[in-house]
Parts: C-alpha cells; sequence; structure tokens
C-alpha cells in the first residue's frame, strides 16, 4: 500500500541502549494539571486544580507543570492562587508553558512573580510535516523561531529576581524531525541562552525536553533518536534530556523505557496516560514497572486506590478495568490454573520467613498491598473460576481452611450456581453456598444428642446417640477407639452405613472465649465416590461427628439425585 509509509530508520548501528537496564529513577514531572487538563471535555475548577496538586505532591513529585498561564484567565489565577497562597512546598519546581511569542512570554513571566522554584517551559514545532504543511516555513525559519523565543525569554529573566529557574526547550514532534536537524535546533537554542551569560539564580543546566508527540515508528526507532541526541548535544553534563511520550501506537511506556535505557534523564507523563488523542505517557504503569524489577521509582503508590479516586473525580476519567497495576480487574483472576497458581504462591509467601524474600506469586508482578490493593479482590468467582479460588476466598474472607482433596467439590457447586445465574459470585454468596452445601447439614440425618463414656475394654469409648433419621427417631449405640470411631459403629450397627472415612482434618476458628471447632470429613462409598461434610461447635468431638453426619446427608442427597 501506498497511503501510509514506513518512518525513515536512525544510522546509528553502534547502538548501545539495548544491552543497558535502567538503574536509577528518572526526573519525573507531571504534566497532568496541564496536557492531561486540556484534554478533558470538561477541564478542571480552581477547586480540583487544587486538589489534584495536593495529590501529586504527596506522591512525591517535585516538578509539576501546572498550567499554560497565558492561555486562559483560570490557568493564570490557578498559578497565582499556589503562589499567593504559599501552597507549594519549598523543593517543588512551578513548571509552565508558552509558545515562542513575546506577549505570551511576557503574561507568563507575570503569572511567576514569587514563585521559589520554576521551570520556564518553551516550544515550537519543529517536524517536517508541521513546517511543510501547517506553517509553511523552512528549518532556518524555525530555527529563527526558537532562536528569538529563547533570547525573548532571557529579556525577561529580570522579572523574577528571586526566582530558583530552569530554562526547557521542547523541539514539539521531535519524533517527526530528522534528527540531526533535531541537534542543531537544540544547539542554537542553547547558544542563545548562554550568550552574554545568566543571573545568578537561573541555571547553568538546560532541559531538551524531546516529545514523542505522535508515535509515527515503534519505540526502537525513538530510543535510537534518544541515544544519537545524547552523542551529539555537546556539554553533555549541562543538558537534561527529557522524555515526553504520547500513546499513538500504545507503546508510549515502552518507548519511555528504551528512551531511558538510551540517556534520557527525566520523564513528564501523567497519572494513568490521561492526554490528547491516545493519551500521554502514564507514570503510574511506567514507576511500577520499575518497582516491580526491584528499583524504586521515588514515587509513593502506597495509597493507590485514593489517587485513583482523586484522579477520576477531578477529570471525570475513568480508569479502564485491565489498566496495569490500577484497574479494578488486574489483580484478579476468574480462571481456575490461575487461581490455584495465585493460592499456592500467597501461601508460600506467608509460610515461615519467605514474606520477607523476593516476591514469588505466579500471575502476580507485584504484591498488590504495596499500592493499597486489597488481597480479598485478587480471586473472584465466576463460572470459568476453579476449586483453588474458592477455597482462597473461604479462607482469606471468612478463615475456613478447607482441605485440599475438598476443593473440587465446593468448587463445582460454586460454579454451577454461577454458570446457572450467568454472572459472578460475591464472597458472601460463596459463603452461603459453603453452609448451605456442607456446614452442619441436617437432613435427612439429623444428630438430636450424643454422649460417650469409657468402655469396659481400655482405650475404648462408648457412643450413645439419637438421631433423626428422615423424621424418625433412631436410638444408636456403638464402642470405638475415639468418640468418632464409636459413632460410626453406631451408624453402621443401626444400618445407616454404605461408606468409610478417607479424610478428616480439623481447625480452630477464632479466638479466647469466641473459639469455635471445624472439623472437615470425607467419606467415600461403595461406588468409590467422595462426599464431604464439615462441623462447627465449640466442643471438637461434636464438630467432628457433625461433619460427618454433613457428609452422610451429601451422599444420601447423591443417591436421591
Amino acid at each position: 500500500m501506498s497511503k501510509y509509509y514506513e518512518c525513515p530508520k536512525i544510522g546509528l548501528a553502534d547502538r548501545t541502549w539495548p544491552d543497558k537496564s535502567i538503574t536509577k529513577a528518572p526526573a519525573w514531572c507531571s504534566v497532568d494539571l496541564r496536557d492531561g487538563n486540556q484534554a478533558l471535555a470538561i477541564p478542571m475548577n480552581l477547586k480540583e486544580k487544587q486538589e489534584f496538586f495536593d495529590i501529586l505532591v504527596g506522591m512525591g513529585f517535585t516538578e509539576i507543570e501546572v498550567c499554560f498561564p497565558s492561555a486562559s484567565q483560570i490557568e493564570f489565577d490557578f498559578i497565582r492562587s499556589l503562589i499567593e497562597g504559599n501552597k507549594v512546598p519549598d523543593k517543588v519546581y512551578l513548571q509552565v508553558l508558552t509558545q515562542a511569542r513575546e506577549h505570551l512570554i511576557k503574561r507568563t513571566f507575570e503569572s511567576l512573580k514569587g514563585a521559589k522554584k520554576a521551570i520556564l517551559h518553551l516550544y515550537n514545532s519543529t517536524s517536517t510535516l508541521q513546517r511543510e504543511i501547517t506553517f509553511r516555513m523552512s528549518q532556518e525559519e524555525i530555527k529563527t523561531v526558537a532562536v528569538n523565543g529563547t533570547r525573548l525569554v532571557k529579556s525577561f529573566l529580570s522579572e523574577l529576581p528571586d526566582t530558583e529557574l530552569l530554562f526547557e526547550y521542547s523541539p514539539e514532534s521531535f519524533s517527526g524531525t530528522e534528527i540531526e536537524y533535531a541537534v542543531e535546533l537544540c544547539q542554537a537554542v542553547r547558544d542563545a541562552w548562554y550568550e552574554g551569560g545568566l543571573p545568578s539564580n537561573v541555571s547553568k543546566q538546560i532541559i531538551f525536553n524531546l516529545p514523542n508527540t505522535v508515535e509515527v515508528a515503534m519505540p526502537n526507532r525513538y530510543a535510537d533518536q534518544i541515544e544519537y541526541f545524547c552523542r551529539h548535544i555537546g556539554d553533555r553534563d549541562n543538558v537534561i534530556v527529557s522524555l515526553h511520550s504520547h500513546n499513538d501506537r500504545g507503546t508510549g511506556v515502552a518507548a519511555t523505557e528504551l528512551g531511558l535505557l538510551a540517556g534520557a534523564d527525566r520523564v513528564e507523563g501523567t497519572l494513568f496516560g490521561n492526554g490528547e488523542r491516545t493519551g500521554n505517557l502514564d507514570i503510574v504503569n511506567t514507576a511500577l514497572n520499575m518497582w516491580s524489577q526491584g528499583l524504586d521509582p521515588k514515587l509513593d503508590f502506597k495509597k493507590l486506590p485514593r489517587i485513583q479516586e482523586v484522579y477520576e473525580r477531578c477529570t471525570g476519567m475513568k480508569i479502564a478495568p485491565r489498566q496495569p497495576y490500577a484497574g479494578e480487574l488486574v489483580f484478579t483472576a476468574f480462571s481456575g490454573s490461575h487461581q490455584d497458581a495465585i493460592k499456592k504462591g500467597m501461601d508460600y509467601m506467608n509460610t515461615g520467613n519467605n514474606h520477607a524474600g523476593p516476591w514469588k506469586v505466579p500471575y502476580l508482578l507485584i504484591d498488590p498491598k504495596d499500592i493499597g490493593k486489597d488481597y480479598e479482590a485478587i480471586i473472584r468467582i465466576n463460572s470459568q473460576s476453579g476449586k483453588g479460588g474458592v477455597a482462597y476466598i473461604l479462607h482469606t474472607k471468612f478463615g475456613y481452611e478447607l482441605p485440599k482433596m475438598m476443593h473440587p467439590a465446593i468448587g463445582k457447586i460454586v460454579n454451577d450456581v454461577s454458570d446457572g445465574l450467568g454472572r459472578e459470585l460475591d464472597s458472601k454468596e460463596i459463603l452461603d453456598i459453603f453452609v448451605n452445601n456442607f456446614l452442619n447439614v441436617r437432613s435427612p440425618l439429623c444428630l438430636v444428642s450424643c454422649t460417650t463414656a469409657q468402655a469396659a475394654a481400655a482405650e475404648q469409648l462408648n457412643c450413645n446417640a439419637v438421631v433423626l433419621f428422615n423424621g424418625t427417631e433412631r436410638i444408636l449405640s456403638g464402642t470405638g477407639n475415639g468418640a468418632l470411631s464409636a459413632f460410626v459403629h453406631a451408624m453402621h450397627r443401626s444400618g445407616i452405613n454404605g461408606f468409610d472415612i478417607v479424610d478428616f482434618h480439623e481447625q480452630s476458628l477464632g479466638s479466647g472465649a469466641s473459639t469455635e471447632a471445624l472439623a472437615y470429613i470425607g467419606i467415600r462409598d461403595a461406588k468409590d465416590s467422595l462426599f464431604w461434610g464439615a462441623g462447627k461447635n465449640t466442643d471438637i468431638t461434636t464438630a467432628g461427628i457433625g461433619a460427618l453426619v454433613s457428609a452422610y446427608n451429601n451422599l444420601l442427597r447423591n443417591r436421591s439425585e
């Protein structure tokens, strides 16, 4: 096809970025309040902007692009409210954006008066398409716009004598700009910035922000562009190379990660990727990717659900259920095999000192607790779910430690109910299914009373019990080496038989005076079918007999179906 064409390659045969690792966190700059805000159908008001700003500060951002002061009165008023209200921590740089026009630059400097720290961000479009189609200007003419804009910024520096100032320049649509020209352009901007010297309050370092404004190629091409730029810009110690990726191809995070490998020092982006068209870089995704590899991103996500709540309320945007790390379903497993593996991983992490060691839970890239997520949301149950997931819910939510051999029995019933309803089941519904089908089941066999006493033979007990069987009272008696075996003997003597106990487990539930005993019993009939029951009582003997009665009732129910 001839309608589209491949982006030109960068002649970088000796690239080094593929063999590198990200070894330290970049400087992060949030552009939520400017780039993200301009992409909203209803931009944030002053109150919402302030709340969002406070969230960003709380996360640890020290560079925040708060507005485009000359774009509207609310933008100008917001930055003035921050400065005049003394709402900016000493460590935070307020970043403001302006085009290379004198009246816009003047208005921008007016907005910054009294700021302690600021980044003045100047930009103009430089790509081939912008030059040829939008502006119809040559490379030299575009460079003149950038250089003159830089000189205009310098001419206003005396307006901010007490502000610690950094200068940032963006060749907008860097990704679509010839790389040699992009370097030449930025060198010309730097020369203009340095000519005649700088006031003492202005940093000698300059930020060159290289926007992947439109993802015109695969992420590796962007990485090549960044490495080429880093190699050729010169005076590298005084240059902060910044990335600003958009997500047109859905690879904004990948482009940023490869750009960092290629030598970039700084990243601009938004929470959850909000921005024009397909969005900006998702800083949450990128930073937590680093976290998952054992690298501290220097941003705090311990209260991610709170951050999400503020984001959605202030922007009116919704976080997708499958959004990495933040989505409602990303720490949820419906598949039975996934649920089983997660449960085993969680059990492993809770054994001995494993909780202090490396994270080893299949299917979960990070520990949800690290970002304020709740474990009970990890495994959710529908008709696709497996036995391990149901057991996990009963254990983590309600404390029932079902033996592994029992998992298929409860799993099948839960899956059948979910399938019949055509929806997911919540934890309360799962508990109800367990209780109704397995716990202290009293029909058609119901235990009325049971007593034990020492038998004549050593280490033997006599059992005397009263039961209702299909509504008819029976008196049972038997002998065994324990209360449970004596009750089984009593059942068999009265004709309630056709089974053998094959598995028995017990546990305590609760603590102190409220502790209850739980027992789980599996029995096998003559056809080798396995049936389960559970019993709960303050007395362990009664709980065990209750579990046996429940199991036998499930055997009888199966016979009648």
